[in-house]
Order: C-alpha cells, then structure tokens, then sequence
C-alpha cells in the first residue's frame, strides 16, 4: 500500500518584533571644567549627582557633550572660553545612564587639529557612541543607531552655531575631520533623508539659537521646519544657556533649548535646567514630560514639591513664542 506523502511546512523568515511604545530622555550642555572637574577626578560614577537617577529610568537617553576630550594640545586662538576633559568623562557619562551624546557644538574642537585626534582616539577606546564629529564627514553625519521595543532609531548631531573664524577648520569635509555643521544645510538635509530610508524613528540633536535669548530665532524656526519636511519625527537642541519652549509641529516634536545641564554657569536664569522624556512609537510622540532641576554645585539637582510644579509651569510658558503646540 503506497504511503501518502505528509507535505513538510513551509519555512519562512522570523516574524518582525512588533513595535511598543518607548521612552528616550534629552538634557542640555554638559563640561566638566571647574567644580565639575573635581568631582570627575574624584569618581567619574558619581560625577553627575542625583540626576542620573532621572536619566537611567529612560529607554535611551542623550545629551550635548560640550568639550574636547583631551588633556594635551593648545586651545583654540582667541577664544574667551574654551573647555576639555579627560577621557573619563565618559565613563561618567554611563554611569550616569547617558546612552549617546552629540559632540557637534562650538567647543567640540576647542583644542584644534590635535584635540579633535584626542577626542577621536578617546572614543575608539571607550567605545562610547557619538555622534556630530568624526574623521571625515561621512563619520560626522552618520547617525547612531539603535533599536528600542522594535523601534528603529537613528540620532543625528549637528551644530549651527560656530565661530566665524573656525567654520573652515572645524567643518568636516571629504578629507577633513571635524563637525557635521547644520550651516551646510544641504549635507544635513541629506543624512535626514538617508536615515528616513531604514529608520522608525530619526532624530536631529542640534546646538543652535541665541545666547541668553529665551525664544527661537527665524534661523531655528526654519531648520527646524526644513528638517521636518526631510523626515525628521524629533528635532532637539541647546547652546543658549537658558531655556526654551518645546512642542508639537506638523507630526514632529521640536524642543528649541534645553538650557546648561552639568555646567559651571548657575545664575537665576542660566541654573534653571531639566530633563525631556518623550514617549514615542515609530513615527508618533505620545507624550512628553519635563523634569526640572536646578544647578548647584555645577550638577543639575531635580526639584521637588511645590518648587518642582512651579518649574514645570515656568518651562510650559516658554513654549507661547515658539509656535510650538501642547498636544500632538
């Protein structure tokens, strides 16, 4: 009697993860010059104080790294401030839960040609992911990425704020290492696009604005809107010292400052800091949240009870002159 012949299933290829929802936290400028460096020599794990406790609890967290890592070389000529620290700054950096930073601002390359060689070479060893400076440009640009609950991410770094005299020598070219600098828009607009081929989620970590000024410039306001219109779904930044709005634009999220993080500077204004948490799914923030804190000590402390509230109030205000919205 012929046997009938069992059909063997067919194979096919893993199911993809199914995408949930997932947290990312944003903070502002970090250094560790002054009081900073003191407690960076004495234990890099503790050096950024009880916010840490703030950054760990996200699913990705990232910041602006606003130093060169290096301990040799001369500073920049002509410069009024300039800031470097060693390469243990980013041991601090994990250990207070920071998952990627953006190095593309206007002290990046405080130490020059020989300072931008240390601070490469620091993260070669330390491994840690940067983004915004690199050896060429297509190292400058290229985003960090990382998947999250089924999310793919990608983070891109650029700054828009660099000294005129050094936009030639710390701009990132084809045979120069250096910045990826969002004043050339067009090769800015194009890591957007490419990231938008094979990303869930892209996000533009900027350093731009106005020194002190609490409002986001007609420059922001359209990168921001040219970014968008590129595929950005989170647009973020610092460098003005202070803080600005954040909101809802058109489908994307844009946050115009994030203000000093772990920073020397802790006057009225310029001490008041914080933590953005954004959920989001794919292409769609849900929800976001501030967490305000206070610099003391050149470490941001969260705040808590009634000042905490008020702080929160404060930070939602800023958002009326950026014509931002307060839901999606």
């Amino acid at each position: 009697m012929e046997q009938e012949a069992t059909a063997r299933p067919a194979t096919s290829a893993p199911a993809k993860p199914a995408r949930r929802p997932y947290t990312i936290s944003f903070a502002g400028d970090v250094h560790f010059e002054g009081v900073l460096r003191g407690r960076l020599d004495a234990d890099p794990r503790t050096a950024l104080g009880p916010i840490a406790n703030v950054l760990r609890k996200a699913d990705l967290t990232a910041l602006n790294l606003e130093t060169a890592i290096t301990t040799g070389g001369s500073p920049a000529p002509g410069k009024q401030y300039t800031f470097r620290a060693p390469a243990t700054a980013f041991t601090a950096l994990k250990a207070a839960g920071v998952d990627v930073v953006t190095m593309a601002n206007n002290h990046g390359m405080d130490y020059m040609e020989s300072g931008l060689q240390d601070t490469l070479g620091a993260i070669r060893r330390s491994k840690f992911p940067v983004v915004g400076i690199g050896k060429d440009e297509a190292a400058a640009y290229r985003p960090y990425r990382v998947t999250v609950k089924g999310n793919r991410v990608s983070l891109i770094g650029a700054t828009q704020v660099l000294d005129d005299e050094f936009i030639q020598a710390w701009t990132a070219t084809a045979d120069q290492g250096g910045l990826a600098s969002a004043k050339n828009e067009p090769r800015l607009i194009k890591a957007v696009r490419d990231a938008r081929k094979n990303s869930d989620t892209v996000i533009v970590f900027l350093h731009w604005g106005t020194e002190l000024a609490t409002c986001p410039t007609s420059v922001q306001r359209s990168l921001a809107e040219a970014l968008e219109k590129a595929g950005a779904d989170v647009i973020v930044g610092s460098h003005a010292h202070v803080l600005l709005g954040g909101g809802y634009h058109e489908g994307a999220y844009v946050q115009y400052g994030l203000g000093n993080f772990a920073f020397y500077n802790s006057g009225p204004e310029t001490g008041k800091t914080g933590v953005l948490t954004l959920t989001i799914n794919g292409r769609k923030v849900l929800k976001d949240q501030w967490t305000p804190a206070r610099i003391s000590g050149g470490i941001p402390v969260p705040q808590t009870g009634a000042a905490k509230q008020q702080s929160v109030t404060d930070y939602r205000k800023l958002r009326g002159c950026t014509g931002l919205d307060a839901t999606p």
